[in-house]
């Protein structure tokens, strides 16, 4: 950490920035991939699909009646009061990027106001011809977002509490993304589907031959340490944040619950048998999920002030 700190108000909202820039991405990229299947499969059950996808972000659907296409796409996408949906997650961002404006960069703050004034013309476009615009658009604006971070801040605390808050985030919705195909496969699309999701095609294509097999792709996208989107990678980048954000010379301590909860999980997935991983799946997602439930609460409680996050809904829940 400088010597000089930083307000918490500050790193609390470069934090939730992260996190909700990277919700937008990684549910544009899931729902992008749900919506194929149901486009592909002529005898995919629409409702039972919806109703799975909307498990797996944590916004049930109540309501006896079937669910459409439609009403799940208003509810993940375009609901601008939802916290948990692309819409809302641009607007959270925007409203915590506003309250530190004067320590973004300016080239930051054009795009992510520019990205939230378009929303609603893409969402018109998308109501007529699909949603593939709508998310692609998203999945671009969020690339934008992420390289500009990098690009144009001080790779300071402030830095490291934005991407502290990124990777996090990608933890949690790579393990939700997965418990989908665990819990649901015959709603869920097949795993090259969820590579492709993840931004993940190319690389596994150049690590291993075993294209097809369900494993080597759950354990790429988990136990890679390379790629930057896999459950491991972005373990030891939280991590070497968290390290970064402590006083100079600090060791983890007994009080540092956060990093003693992603040690307990990076333990877990160094000394795993690869291949026995799809066997062990359900339990390691649910950890997985637990842990960025703790590990946000112990930031929360060391770092920020002492208010109640905006978490999703069942966060941490399997």
């Amino acid at each position: 950490m400088s010597e000089q700190g930083m307000l918490s108000r500050l790193a609390e909202s470069l934090y939730w920035i992260g996190r909700y820039v990277e919700r937008a991405d990684d549910t544009a990229r899931t729902v992008d991939s749900y919506v194929h299947r149901m486009v592909e499969d002529p005898f995919n059950d629409e409702d039972a699909t919806c109703r799975s996808l909307l498990s797996i972000l944590g916004m049930p659907y109540e309501k006896d009646e079937p669910i459409t296409r439609a009403d799940m796409l208003q509810v993940i996408v375009y609901d601008v009061e939802n916290p948990n949906s692309i819409a809302g997650a641009f607007s959270g961002a925007y409203e915590n990027a506003r309250r530190s404006r004067d320590f973004i960069s300016s080239e930051m703050w054009i795009a992510l106001n520019k990205t939230r004034n378009r929303l609603p013309q893409m969402e018109s476009t998308a109501r007529l011809l699909g949603p593939s615009s709508y998310l692609e658009y998203v999945r671009e604006r969020t690339a934008l977002l992420a390289g500009l971070t990098d690009a144009t801040l001080s790779h300071d605390d402030g830095w490291n509490f934005l991407v502290l808050g990124r990777t996090i985030e990608r933890i949690d919705m790579t393990a939700r993304l997965l418990r989908g195909r665990v819990l649901s496969a015959e709603h869920a699309p097949d795993w090259l589907a969820f590579l492709r999701a993840n931004g993940a095609m190319e690389s596994f294509m150049r690590s291993t031959n075993e294209l097809h097999d369900a494993n080597s792709v759950a354990t790429f996208l988990i136990l890679d340490r390379l790629f930057p989107r896999s459950v491991l990678f972005s373990l030891n980048l939280a991590d070497s944040c968290l390290f970064e954000i402590q006083p100079s010379g600090q060791r983890i301590a007994s009080a540092d619950m956060a990093r003693q909860s992603l040690a307990r999980a990076r333990g877990r997935l160094d000394f795993m048998d690869s291949s026995q991983l799809l066997a062990q799946l359900p339990e390691l997602l649910e950890m997985l999920e637990d842990t960025c439930l703790l590990v946000n609460d112990a930031i929360t409680t060391k770092f920020f002030r002492h208010e109640d996050a905006v978490l999703w809904s069942s966060e941490g829940a399997l």
